[in-house]
C-alpha cells in the first residue's frame, strides 16, 4: 500500500479572499468573492527570499480547498511539496490553491459567458493579487501552472491560450481529443434527459433539491458543464445546451464545432496557439495507458504534433488509469521547479 505521511506540513496556509470582476454577472448565479489557499513554505517569516509561484487547479468536482486537507494513503500538496524539497528534489515555492468550484460541478478554468470568464480570473485578479501580498518571484518566467483532469485541460489550455502569464505547464491527464473523451457520452446524458423531457432545467431543479447527487447524475451534470464551458448559451436555461438534438442524438454541427475550438488536439493547428506553446519554457504532459476516459489518444495526439512543430516538450505514458493518480506530482513538480527557479 502507499506510505502514509503523517508530517504536519511545514509552513504555514492562509487564505486569499478576491472580490472578482471577471466572475460577475456569470449566468448560474454563482458567487464573484472567491478565496485561494496559499502555502507559504518554511521559514517564509524570517526570510526576504522571494520564491517561484506554483498554481494547483484541480479536476472536475474538486477545490484547491480539497488539495490542503489529509489524505488517507497520501499526502495533502503542501505535505507532497515539504518532502520534495526535504529530499533534495526541488526548491521552496509558494503555491496558490484556488477554489473555482461552480455549481456545476467543476470548471474548465476558461472564459465562459454561463460559467464565469474563469481564465480572467486566474491571470488578471488572482495573480496580481497574490504578487501584490506576497513574495512571489514577479514575472512569468517564475510561475507554473499545473493540474490533473480538468485542471491538466487548464493547464493546456492556458499555455496555449494565455502564455504571457505562465512559465512552465503541467498537464496530468488533461481533456483532449474531444470526439473521444465526450461525444461518446452524450446519447448517455441524453436518455437521462428524456426522463424530464428534455428540460435540462428540470434535471438541474431536481439535483438542487435533492439531499445528495449519485454518481451517475453527477457524470451528466459534468456534461452539461463541458457545454456551458465550451458552447455557452445564456439565453438558454442555466446557460446551457448540447450540441446534439434530444430526439435522436444527431450532432448539431455548429454547436460541435463551438466544442472543437477548445479541444487541445485541434488548437495546436493554430499559428497564435503555436507561438505560445514555443515560448514557455517547459511543457510537461503525462497521461495513463489504460485512461478511461479515453485521455491518452488525445496525449498521444498533441505530443504527435508537438514534435511534429518541433516545440520542447516532456511527455510520460504510465502504467495506470485516470484514478487517483496524485502520485505523478512527485514527477511534474521537480520538474516544473527546474524550469521556473531559475
Amino acid at each position: 500500500m502507499p506510505e502514509q505521511n503523517f508530517a504536519l506540513p511545514q509552513g504555514r496556509i492562509e487564505y486569499l479572499e478576491i472580490k472578482s470582476s471577471a466572475l460577475e454577472g456569470n449566468v448560474l448565479g454563482d458567487p464573484a468573492v472567491r478565496s485561494v489557499a496559499i502555502y507559504l513554505p518554511p521559514g517564509y517569516d524570517k526570510e526576504s527570499e522571494e520564491y517561484p509561484l506554483f498554481v494547483d487547479i484541480v479536476g472536475f468536482t474538486g477545490s484547491g480547498f480539497a488539495h490542503v486537507g489529509w489524505k488517507a494513503f497520501g499526502e495533502s500538496v503542501p505535505q507532497r511539496i515539504d518532502r520534495l524539497v526535504a529530499e533534495g528534489k526541488m526548491g521552496k515555492v509558494i503555491v496558490a490553491l484556488p477554489d473555482c468550484f461552480t455549481s456545476l460541478g467543476g470548471n474548465q478554468y476558461i472564459n465562459s459567458a454561463t460559467m464565469g470568464n474563469w481564465a480572467d480570473f486566474l491571470t488578471l485578479e488572482m495573480i496580481p493579487a497574490i504578487e501584490s501580498r506576497y513574495r512571489v518571484r514577479a514575472g512569468r518566467s517564475s510561475r507554473a501552472l499545473f493540474g490533473k483532469s480538468s485542471g491538466g485541460y487548464g493547464a493546456i489550455a492556458h499555455g496555449m491560450l494565455h502564455a504571457e502569464h505562465w512559465g512552465a505547464i503541467a498537464c496530468h491527464s488533461g481533456d483532449m481529443a474531444f470526439d473521444w473523451c465526450y461525444l461518446g457520452d452524450l446519447p448517455k446524458t441524453v436518455m437521462h434527459l428524456a426522463r424530464y423531457n428534455g428540460r435540462i432545467e428540470a434535471f438541474i431543479d431536481r439535483l438542487r433539491g435533492s439531499k445528495k447527487i449519485a454518481g451517475s447524475d453527477m457524470h451528466h451534470l459534468m456534461m452539461l458543464a463541458m457545454a456551458a464551458t465550451y458552447d455557452p448559451a445564456p439565453d438558454a436555461p442555466y446557460g446551457i445546451r448540447l450540441p446534439v438534438t434530444l430526439d435522436t442524438c444527431e450532432v448539431i454541427a455548429e454547436r460541435w464545432d463551438n466544442w472543437l475550438r477548445f479541444d487541445p488536439v485541434r488548437m495546436i493547428e493554430r499559428k497564435d496557439v503555436v507561438e505560445n506553446l514555443a515560448s514557455l519554457q517547459g511543457i510537461y504532459i503525462d497521461c495513463g495507458a489504460s485512461d478511461q476516459y479515453n485521455l491518452v489518444f488525445g496525449a498521444r495526439q498533441l505530443t504527435k504534433r508537438l514534435d511534429e512543430r518541433g516545440i520542447s516538450h516532456h511527455y510520460e505514458e504510465f502504467d495506470d488509469n485516470h484514478s487517483s493518480v496524485d502520485y505523478r506530482m512527485d514527477v511534474s513538480l521537480p520538474w516544473l521547479f527546474s524550469r521556473v527557479s531559475g
